[in-house]
């Protein structure tokens, strides 16, 4: 511990960590992290030429001299030092996990946090063992508030996440049919996400529940939690709300303590209503105005590849492709059946780490496709392509080749849905919409 005290009156000093030579800033920390293929202790001379105050390695055949700090372990001496962090921070820190919808939830509730708090929010998908740590060592004294998405693919990764973290507060978005792979099927995802809510029970933290959502009541009951905020439940204190329309974009009505707004948002599909109502109960936890709660919302524009509704010159494209499971894509599916359009197109990409599972999810995917009122179905991907039996739609094994089909198209005044798993890069398909 002496060691991550030393090294944490570098960090007050230096209070910019880099973990790629490429982006050396001046006067940084840099950690030598370690992969799979690469060994960053090899480039610690490099940071430090390039400008970092300090590189911190676990290597002694690198230590070069006083600005070469030698660790056991790089990466847990990363995570220490995130801990050490989060110890003297003494503001609310919410943890944000889930199946589907955590970057867009925790984007919707830091544009409303916003709006009265200096709000920290993870940046991009720093959600895993790296990106959380660099998340809490990157929050300033000036922030009033923090909101960390935590993602995980196998049990036990949400425990390390929140022992890191320390969240005050926490919520489960949902959980549904991902990273069934490595979670062992979706008792696992259950049983993987409620290690949230074990922190939160154990830390005396706070828990919002969707009280609509029966998998997360009962994992909140199992987990005996003391302090729930619960929402979308008809009772005092819990705000509820009514999905007026979403064709394309989401309006709504929400109330709470008796009173009644009216709202909307910049996004598209009812799955997104919930993530929605999660937003408003912890502005108002926070006591946000529902004016500010409202602003905050209508205010957000995604720019992720995440429920974004996109017009080209010639088409509007639903572009949702910056990840997908069974359950995400069910749910695209359903949203696209239910919107307004003349002509509906859906390519929909293969969806990655569902194991022994796959060809089963990915059938079923493509038989709930065709009972939909979808008049195009374009099937991308190796693993849909080995579920096509005598399915009547087009199947392509990667993206170039479903270009060479959609070249062939005149699609015009169309509504295009683009989901899948972010391994298939399906944005090289959107300079042809």
């Amino acid at each position: 511990m002496a060691q991550i005290e030393q090294l944490y009156q570098h960090y007050l000093k230096h209070p910019v960590i880099c973990t790629d030579t490429r982006s050396i800033s001046e006067g940084c920390l840099f950690f030598a992290l370690k992969g799979d293929k690469f060994d960053a202790n090899q480039f610690a001379g490099k940071a430090v030429a390039a400008g970092a105050a300090f590189a911190i390695i676990d290597h002694p055949d690198f230590a070069k001299g006083d600005q070469f700090i030698l660790v056991d372990d790089v990466l847990s001496t990363l995570q220490a030092l995130a801990k050490h962090h989060r110890k003297q921070l003494q503001i609310p820190v919410i943890g944000l996990t889930g199946s589907n919808g955590k970057t867009t939830t925790k984007e919707l509730i830091r544009a409303v946090l916003a709006e009265k708090f200096e709000v920290f929010a993870t940046k991009g998908n720093l959600n895993n063992h790296i990106g959380v740590p660099l998340s809490i060592l990157s929050i300033t004294h000036n922030i009033e508030i923090a909101v960390i998405e935590m993602g995980a693919n196998h049990q036990k990764e949400i425990e390390l996440l929140s022992a890191i973290a320390q969240p005050s507060h926490g919520l489960i978005s949902n959980v549904g049919m991902a990273h069934l792979e490595g979670f062992g099927g979706f008792e696992g995802v259950k049983k993987g996400k409620a290690e949230l809510y074990a922190y939160l029970k154990e830390s005396n933290g706070y828990a919002f529940l969707n009280a609509a959502n029966k998998d997360l009541c009962e994992m909140a009951q199992q987990a005996d939690l003391k302090n729930i905020i619960r929402y979308n439940v008809a009772e005092q204190g819990s705000v509820q709300g009514v999905l007026k329309h979403s064709d394309p974009l989401i309006a709504f009505e929400w109330s709470f303590e008796g009173k009644t707004y009216e709202g909307k948002a910049n996004l598209t599909g009812t799955y997104n209503f919930e993530n929605i109502l999660a937003a408003i109960s912890i502005g108002c936890f926070f006591k946000l105005s529902p004016e500010e709660i409202n602003k905050g919302l209508a205010d957000y524009f995604p720019n992720n590849n995440r429920s974004q509704l996109t017009k080209t010159a010639k088409n509007t494209l639903i572009c949702d492709f910056y990840n997908a499971n069974p359950s995400s894509m069910i749910a695209a599916i359903t949203n696209l059946n239910s919107l307004t359009a003349t002509n509906k197109v859906a390519i929909l990409g293969d969806m990655f780490e569902l194991g022994d599972e796959s060809l089963e999810q990915h059938k079923r995917i493509i038989e709930l496709a065709l009972q939909n009122d979808i008049g195009t179905l374009l099937f991308v991907g190796q693993h849909f392509y080995n579920a096509k039996g005598d399915f009547n739609a087009k199947f392509f094994t990667t993206p170039t080749e479903a270009s060479a089909f959609i070249q062939t198209q005149d699609w015009e005044d169309s509504l295009i849905l683009l989901k899948g798993s972010r391994g298939m890069a399906l944005e090289q398909l959107l300079p042809l919409l």
